[in-house]
């Protein structure tokens, strides 16, 4: 919204966030986000990137995306924050070098062991945070040891049994758990697609929010039906 700047203090005033950050929703007993409400913050934080991504002849790279930087409104409208280390990219650059400084879980493998950072660095951190935002499971949780990383995890649940890594609270007996499953199944080839291993075979955030966007009419047309 604003700024204060003097010799002993400089801050930026932004708006308020009375719901706080979707990490809060997703891991505290006091409260629950539903299949549609979680689609639909994945879709706010996409529309987010494509705008950062395309919006413009530069590039913004956000470098450290995950639950605790995604702010939520009153409305429960996400909003993506925490710039700190993120990177502007003049019209020619598609990529750059730089110290690694992003979350571990979330961090793209190129961006952890070579520094690159891309948009498709972001790409591969939404993925992450799709599939933790669905499974309500860390990145970094316990269970993930060795060679089972989240990625696995989810890849190998799909497609005949992808109810099992799904946050259970989801998975309450409804008319429509059906379509639910479907839908749930898509949103996570999506994640797989987002967080392929070569930053080259990764699609963009154009096509990552026409997806979602496809999925949530097809829920919401399933819900009016009933």
């Amino acid at each position: 919204i604003s700024s204060c700047s003097n010799p002993d203090f400089k801050a930026l005033v932004l708006e308020y966030m009375p719901n706080g950050n979707l990490e809060k929703w997703l891991y505290s007993h006091n409260y629950f986000l539903d299949t549609v409400q979680r689609l639909s913050i994945m879709i706010d934080v996409a529309s987010a990137l494509e705008y950062l991504h395309h919006g413009y002849s530069t590039a913004v790279v956000h470098c450290d995306l995950k639950p605790s930087n995604i702010l939520l409104d009153e409305d429960m409208v996400a909003h993506v924050g925490d710039f700190g280390i993120s990177k502007i990219f003049i019209e020619s650059e598609s990529m750059a070098q730089t110290k690694t400084l992003g979350t571990i879980g979330y961090m793209a493998p190129e961006y952890g062991s070579a520094g690159i950072v891309s948009t498709k660095g972001d790409v591969y951190s939404y993925g992450i945070l799709l599939m933790e935002t669905f499974t309500r499971k860390r990145p970094t949780d316990d269970q993930f040891l060795g060679e089972l990383s989240m990625k696995r995890w989810v890849s190998e649940s799909l497609p005949s049994t992808v109810m099992e890594v799904v946050d259970a609270n989801l998975m309450k007996q409804d008319q429509f758990l059906t379509t639910k499953e479907k839908c749930l199944s898509l949103i996570m080839e999506l994640a797989l697609q987002c967080t392929a291993e070569s930053f080259e075979e990764r699609i963009n955030m154009k096509d990552v929010l026409v997806g979602l966007k496809k999925i949530k009419t097809k829920l919401n047309e399933n819900v009016r039906a009933g």
